[in-house]
């Protein structure tokens, strides 16, 4: 496997961002994995290795550098700057940022970012549905994992965007979560049948907020690998 850290330039300043693919069999379909609100850390690379290694052209972009280069709340246990990062992201940034990914894969013989999944767990969830909407010719597949702000009653609300996905999308959801909490999956499910956005929502039974992150003490194993499976199985439907 090929690893770089590198920063990448954006309208608003230079983004730090993790990139691992294969080293040979290229160029490989690109895979935007969207970090959770705690911040980029090791966890979150090993995710990103999986990936890699079933062919994949993985990016991980740091999306509060506006603020700062890194942060990582498990090592400064601060969740009141971690809620504070989070309020200067947003889907229109989180978007934005990922232009600034896709700009640099096509400068890169190793990907094909003509072929672009993106995956978000958490905060990210939603911006996944952003990203899928608003490059519909790139984007053929996007994953929420436990997303959390799906249906809010804001103008950019994901469920909102359903319409203008062409790709297939997969929302995979904790039984117990307060931050996404069953009238909210509900409703956005009811958005996907009225848009016909092809994809579905899956719960996953006696889970709580975080089931996917091995390193969470609400970590789930068998859930977690069904996710894995799921995402997986949405890349090599829509990528290859």
């Amino acid at each position: 496997m090929i690893e770089h850290q590198l920063d990448i330039t954006t309208p608003d300043g230079e983004m730090p961002t993790f990139i691992v693919h294969p080293e040979e069999g290229g160029p490989h379909p690109v895979i935007l994995f969207q970090m959770d609100a705690p911040g980029m850390r090791e966890e979150l690379h090993n995710m990103c290795r999986r990936l890699a290694t079933a062919g994949y052209y993985v990016m991980a972009p740091m999306f509060y550098y506006r603020d700062v280069r890194s942060f990582n709340l498990f090592e400064t246990g601060d969740r009141d700057r971690m809620f504070e990062l989070m309020g200067n992201v947003g889907n229109t940034r989180a978007s934005a940022d990922a232009g600034s990914c896709f700009a640099h894969a096509d400068a890169d013989p190793a990907a094909d970012a003509s072929r672009v999944g993106t995956v978000g767990y958490c905060m990210s969830g939603p911006f996944t549905i952003a990203i899928a909407a608003d490059y519909p010719d790139r984007v053929k597949s996007a994953a929420s994992i436990h997303g959390v702000a799906l249906v809010t009653d804001a103008a950019d609300s994901p469920h909102l965007r359903l319409p203008e996905i062409t790709g297939e999308i997969y929302v995979g959801c904790a039984e117990h979560d307060s931050y996404a909490p069953p009238e909210m999956i509900e409703a956005f499910e009811k958005s996907m049948a009225e848009a016909g956005t092809k994809g579905r929502v899956e719960w996953y039974p006696g889970t709580e907020h975080g089931f996917a992150f091995a390193e969470r003490p609400v970590y789930v194993r068998d859930a977690s690998e069904r996710h894995w499976e799921r995402v997986q199985g949405l890349f090599d439907r829509t990528l290859r």
